[in-house]
C-alpha cells in the first residue's frame, strides 16, 4: 500500500504539467489554421477584384483609369481588413488588358506576414467589321 502511495504522490502535478507545454501548441495550431483560411479567402478576394477590374477596363470606349476606379471601388465595399495595403495595377494595350492586385494578409499569428495576389487578362473589346477579319 505504501508504494502505491508513494507511485501517486510521484505523479503529483503531471497532468498541470502536460497542460503547460500543450496548450500553447494547440493555440498556436489553431491560429496557424486561421491564418491559412485569412489567406484563402484574400485570394479568393484578389482574384475576383482582378477580374472585375479587367471586365471595367476592357470595353470599348474604357481606360485603365476606369479599372482601377472599379477595382478601388470593390476593394473599399469587399476587402475589408482582411486584405492589408492592396495595390492595384491595370495596364490597357489596343490589344491586351492586364489587371494585378496584391495586399498582405490581416496577421492572426504574430509575426507570419503573409501576402495574397490576383490577376486577370483579357483581350480589349474593340468593334470589328468583317473587311477586318478577312485580311
Amino acid at each position: 500500500m505504501e508504494s502505491r502511495a508513494c507511485a501517486l504522490r510521484e505523479d503529483r502535478g503531471a497532468v498541470t504539467t502536460q497542460l503547460v507545454i500543450l496548450f500553447p501548441l494547440l493555440i498556436l495550431t489553431a491560429l496557424v489554421a486561421v491564418q491559412f483560411a485569412l489567406v484563402w479567402h484574400a485570394q479568393h478576394i484578389a482574384q475576383f477584384i482582378a477580374q472585375d477590374a479587367l471586365a471595367a477596363a476592357r470595353s470599348q470606349h474604357a481606360s485603365a483609369a476606369d479599372g482601377q476606379a472599379q477595382a478601388r471601388h470593390r476593394l473599399g465595399t469587399l476587402a475589408g481588413r482582411i486584405l492589408t495595403s492592396p495595390q492595384v495595377t491595370v495596364t490597357r494595350s489596343p490589344t491586351r488588358v492586364r489587371a494585378r492586385v496584391t495586399g498582405g494578409v490581416l496577421q492572426a499569428v504574430p509575426g507570419l506576414n503573409l501576402r495574397a495576389s490576383g490577376a486577370a487578362e483579357g483581350p480589349t473589346e474593340r468593334l470589328t467589321t468583317p473587311e477586318d477579319s478577312q485580311q
